[in-house]
């Protein structure tokens, strides 16, 4: 695992056992680094991220990075060459998942954390506070936006506690098998939005004839809204549902939902923060475009604040299960129990399973903006992905979209590809994101605020309009433990109502996009 205080260096050897280290900047061929007792000479150029031989590795040899296999030599590597693609493949090597054997034991509690919140009736914290319209099939996704392009700053102004009105809208909701994994996939995902904690109010918008039809997402989901969330008391009714065929096509739908929206206004913004204890915290725990740094800084940094969460009483959800593949071993040896580390095996199985089932290899990810940031094979990629999780036990496993209802750190099974994987964790109920970027991600997932956190100082400066927190001062020496108590402390005021850089730029709406795992009909 990776050294808690990194020096500022030029390489960063991040295990004892590793053959490679890994380059904190752009290096000159020729130049001398020096890892692990050892001093090499560079052969050529290597670029900040990338991995430098500090050994002789024989063709088929072994590359070890965090101590651990994360691929094979397609040729001879001498010291000093630089380790990517050209030598190295991920091949195949079994791991030996031993169920429950290194569980962690829990951290000493820290208490009197909190945030300002909104509570809601059924007793779970929000963090903010939207109306959605949720259109169950794209044949309404328009009208949806529609409805909600109306409701502009002007006419909000009224209602300050509202944060706003946002259209969930997507491609599906039709040609799936009526009653299959698919629909009911889509419908708990659908349904995870309109209970999260930080929609007060919603509709619901369909054509009227699609298969997820919305008496099936209603009836299955036990959909119902809840009335009068601040001071006038609390009930219970079945939201508004409005479908184009029954109201009478495209403008009368839009007016039906206008005037459902303005008799929903009073209630949401009718509601206050007040102080929170840090345990209500379901934080996601998410990575898009990494690069080589992203398991030296960024993700460990973020592996701090979940122990810090997970100690204070919360919840931290690592997902993208394409994305632990050839690290899951050390997330099963953390298990709290046997049943949950071969929960989470049975999902890896299923993904070979269905990536075999489309002529596709796990392989295929890392990405190609992976690779030009350091990352050589998916193993390589994943080994640092599951830093993000920190170090406490293993307490459950969850489906795509399914109510996250544990505390600790626990596992939620989704594709890795961004929009896709926060959908699931925001359906499951996580009231913030926590999202690290070594390429640079410009991803928002209204309606939880993402938080999202560099990898490196170039790009931080770069594209400083998008990134909230500089991890690159890592490479410069600042302890990771210092970073992550950062990120921590600003998951907490983000909870509170402070504005992540992808909600001042009001992105997080077109990135609603549930999983569609069966054929379209």
């Amino acid at each position: 695992m990776p050294a808690t205080s990194l020096p500022a260096a030029t390489v960063v050897l991040l295990h004892p056992d590793d053959n490679v280290c890994v380059a904190t900047r752009n290096l000159e061929g020729g130049s001398e680094v020096t890892a692990g007792g050892r001093t090499v000479r560079l052969t050529g150029a290597v670029r900040l991220g990338h991995k430098i031989a500090l050994v002789p590795i024989a063709k088929g040899g072994r590359v070890y990075r965090y101590g651990q296999t994360i691929g094979f030599a397609t040729e001879a590597i001498e010291p000093g060459d630089w380790v990517h693609t050209h030598n190295v493949e991920a091949g195949a090597f079994s791991r030996d998942y031993e169920y429950a054997t290194e569980v962690p034991p829990d951290p000493a509690p820290i208490e009197d954390h909190t945030f300002q919140g909104y509570r809601r009736a059924d007793g779970r914290a929000g963090t903010r506070n939207y109306i959605a319209i949720i259109s169950n099939v794209n044949c309404s996704a328009s009208v949806s936006k529609y409805v909600a392009q109306r409701f502009d700053h002007g006419l909000l102004k009224d209602f300050p506690n509202v944060d706003g009105i946002l259209p969930l809208t997507h491609k599906g909701g039709c040609g799936m098998q009526y009653g299959g994994e698919d629909h009911q996939q889509l419908a708990r995902t659908m349904a995870g939005f309109a209970k999260h904690p930080n929609v007060g109010g919603y509709l619901l918008i369909g054509l009227g004839c699609e298969t997820a039809s919305l008496p099936y997402l209603v009836e299955t989901t036990g959909l119902v809204q809840i009335a009068g969330v601040g001071s006038n008391g609390v009930g219970r009714k079945l939201p508004p549902v409005l479908t184009l065929q029954e109201c009478g096509g495209t403008a009368k739908t839009i007016e039906a939902a206008h005037r459902e929206i303005m008799k929903m206004l009073p209630d949401v913004d009718d509601v206050r923060r007040e102080t929170i204890p840090a345990s209500e915290i379901v934080l996601g725990l998410n990575c898009g475009g990494s690069d080589g740094n992203s398991g030296i800084t960024a993700n460990p940094a973020l592996g701090v604040a979940s122990d810090l969460l997970v100690a204070a009483g919360g919840t931290a959800v690592l997902a993208e299960t394409s994305e632990v593949y050839g690290a899951e071993h050390l997330l099963t040896r953390r298990a709290r129990t046997r049943a949950i580390g071969e929960k989470l095996a049975e999902r890896i199985r299923w993904w070979e399973r269905y990536a075999e089932m489309f002529g596709a290899e796990l392989n295929n990810n890392p990405s190609q903006g992976n690779k030009e940031g350091g990352l050589t094979t998916i193993y390589e990629k994943s080994l640092g992905a599951v830093t993000k999780a920190g170090s406490t036990a293993l307490a459950g496993v969850y489906l795509y979209g399914e109510q996250v209802t544990g505390k600790g750190f626990v596992f939620m099974d989704t594709p890795g590809f961004d929009p896709v994987s926060v959908t699931g964790l925001v359906a499951g109920g996580c009231n913030v994101i926590a999202f690290t970027t070594g390429r640079g991600s410009c991803f928002g997932c209204k309606p939880s605020p993402s938080i999202k956190i560099a990898t490196n100082t170039p790009m931080y400066e770069r594209m400083i309009g998008d990134m909230d927190i500089d991890a690159g001062m890592i490479l410069d020496g600042t302890p990771v433990e210092q970073v992550g108590r950062r990120i921590f402390e600003y998951v907490l005021e983000v909870a509170s109502g402070s504005k992540t850089k992808s909600e001042l730029l009001g992105v997080g709406e077109e990135e609603f996009a549930p999983w569609s795992i069966g054929p379209t009909l």
